[in-house]
């Protein structure tokens, strides 16, 4: 197939194969397992000696479209579809890590990923640092001898905070260690994490890859190298397999990623300059506004906004759940990504098992809250937020 194809183009033929009947939507191959014609077939088969499918944990023929298909688009090659995006994310970073290794994190990170990194890893006897990963002094003064794995988002959860990937993959490859880059919010559209230095992506497809709220799903990138050198043994014996069901909904949903991002954002950007003007509203963070923080460094790795803005309400925790509870056409979820719009408050939700400390750390304030655009008319979105920010005090 070609690979000069356009992403629009990738995302609805990429990584086809037809079986002999020839259909024009991807098969669903719901096996456990495969036979073979001999047994000499199925030895040379586990040998490796020829092509083909073993056992659905390992990889079946839906899977392998959805690999395919992705790879094209975010210019990797190979790649491991599991069952969540957590399950990328841990498969990522446990399968490179080892007891007496050191991990260096951005302490910005979605409350899974960091127990991950702090609390799960230190039981097999992995040691970690969490610094701001902002700036980049920070991430050469927590290196080790023993670092291996720099793991990060950006932008972050929820603060849309931006790490300049160039910069960190710069430090990890005079270590050698891997740059895993979680790469959720930019979506692989407006943001090529490879292209920039890192070894790894990671997303959680449940988000805009599926993008309709109906499974999970999540997927591991890189090079064919680092998949089969630390990845491959490790998917195959712990499992994290994703049903060849939910590929195949991941296939159709990626398929009109380009249409269903193009709008999300259109629509953050609107309501973010519509909230920025609000009385009731404290600031407004939003990666294509000139007044985000670190706007030069979105110029250098983003070629879009996102389809998340963050907000801070005036009125703290009283202020966000009567904002949440007057919306109507927005629904409160702590999902994002969605053809819905959603919204939820990190401080009680998605942070919410973090110490107060920790969220201040982060900016995540009692007023906080996270806003994922939907598909919907931006004109109807902006009336809903207006009517409910009634309910807030200025």
């Amino acid at each position: 197939m070609s690979k000069n194809w356009r992403p629009a183009t990738q995302l609805v033929h990429g990584g086809t194969t037809r079986s002999n009947h020839g259909e024009t939507s991807e098969a669903i191959f719901l096996t456990q397992g495969f036979v073979y014609d001999s047994s000499e077939a199925a030895e040379a088969r586990f040998k490796g000696e020829t092509d083909g499918f073993i056992y659905a944990r390992y990889g079946s023929p839906t899977n392998d479209m959805f690999e395919k298909r992705m790879c094209m688009l975010e210019g990797a090659e190979d790649a491991r579809a599991t069952a969540s995006g957590m399950a990328a994310v841990a498969s990522a970073i446990l399968c490179k890590v080892k007891a007496g290794d050191h991990i260096v994190a951005a302490r910005a990170l979605f409350g899974s990923c960091r127990w991950v990194v702090e609390t799960l890893a230190p039981k097999y006897g992995v040691e970690f640092t969490l610094v701001d990963g902002r700036d980049l002094a920070n991430w050469e003064a927590a290196v080790r001898p023993n670092t291996k794995v720099f793991f990060l988002e950006s932008p972050t959860n929820p603060t849309l905070e931006i790490v300049d990937i160039a910069g960190v993959a710069k430090i990890a490859n005079a270590i050698g260690a891997t740059v895993i880059v979680d790469n959720v919010f930019a979506t692989p559209l407006f943001q090529k994490p490879l292209e920039l230095g890192a070894h790894v992506v990671v997303y959680s497809a449940t988000k805009h890859i599926d993008g309709q709220g109906r499974c999970l799903g999540g997927i591991v990138l890189s090079s064919k190298d680092w998949i089969d050198e630390n990845l491959h043994d490790y998917f195959r014996h712990t499992g994290p397999a994703l049903s060849p069901f939910n590929a195949w909904t991941l296939l159709k949903g990626v398929e009109t990623l380009p249409l269903r991002v193009r709008q999300q954002t259109e629509n953050a950007a609107r309501l973010a300059d519509f909230l920025a003007e609000q009385p009731q509203v404290a600031k407004v963070i939003y990666p294509g506004r000139k007044d985000h923080p670190q706007a030069d460094i979105i110029a250098r790795q983003m070629t879009g906004g996102s389809t998340l803005v963050c907000f801070e309400l005036k009125g703290g925790k009283e202020a966000a759940f009567a904002l949440q509870n007057a919306l109507d056409v927005v629904v409160i979820s702590n999902n994002l990504g969605d053809s819905k719009s959603l919204i939820t408050h990190p401080a009680t939700t998605t942070h919410k098992n973090l110490s107060d400390e920790a969220r201040a750390e982060l900016g995540i304030s009692p007023g906080t809250v996270r806003f994922s655009a939907g598909i919907e008319d931006s004109a109807d979105l902006i009336d809903d937020f207006a009517q409910a920010l009634r309910s807030v005090k200025a």
